[in-house]
């Protein structure tokens, strides 16, 4: 009777030890599946965290933009060129002009009717910063262009057509901003650099092609 009672035991704690093992596995794939969750949450939130940087260069740029034209005018229509008569000077002895002298012409396309007010006055800023940022630079290749453009806050987006030309590099600098047009072409060459501004189309990509001046 002892030998049965003693294998009936030793059955017993056999059959418990698979269902056990059972119950450990399953722990165990709870365990895993907890930090597989864990881990994509970890991911997802890193995506979200380099999302949100990625899309700071633009907020940033815009903040830049806003910051340089805060002492301008707000947007207002470009001004019609005058028209009708000159007004001429009385004559008290001073010399009036020959009848046949000839009236200068307003001009009637180019960013001093195409730009508004606020654009004309943010593109001044615009040529200082940049013309006096470029002028110490001695050799103005592309990529040291480029690199003092980032610098002041123009982003890699809205730089275009920055070729190499000898001694010097062009460039071309989409500032469009609330509805304006306005686009900056410069010239890097160290004490002869030259910046001006630009007439961009009103809709659409830009394309320093097809840009109007």
């Amino acid at each position: 009777m002892r030998r049965i009672a003693t294998l009936t035991s030793m059955f017993a704690r056999s059959s418990r030890r698979p269902q056990l093992a059972l119950v450990t596995t399953a722990l165990a794939c709870m365990a895993l599946g907890a930090c597989g969750t864990e881990k994509t949450n970890a991911v997802g939130e890193q995506t979200q965290r380099a999302d949100a940087v990625g899309g700071q260069p633009d907020a940033a740029f815009t903040a830049m933009l806003h910051k340089i034209a805060q002492s301008c005018p707000p947007s207002a229509p470009p001004e019609a060129p005058p028209s009708g008569p000159a007004k001429t000077l009385p004559s008290d002895g001073v010399e009036t002009p020959p009848s046949d002298a000839i009236e200068p012409i307003a001009p009637t396309a180019g960013p001093e009717v195409e730009l508004n007010a606020r654009d004309w006055c943010a593109s001044n800023l615009h040529e200082q910063r940049i013309t006096q940022a470029l002028r110490n630079l001695l050799e103005p290749t592309p990529t040291k262009v480029r690199a003092i453009l980032n610098d002041l806050g123009y982003v890699d987006e809205r730089i275009h057509d920055l070729k190499r030309s000898g001694a010097t590099t062009r460039f071309f600098l989409d500032l469009r901003d609330k509805g304006g047009r306005l686009c900056v072409e410069g010239l890097a060459a160290g004490e002869e650099t030259v910046v001006d501004k630009c007439v961009a189309p009103a809709t659409g990509p830009f394309t320093p092609g097809e840009r109007k001046q």
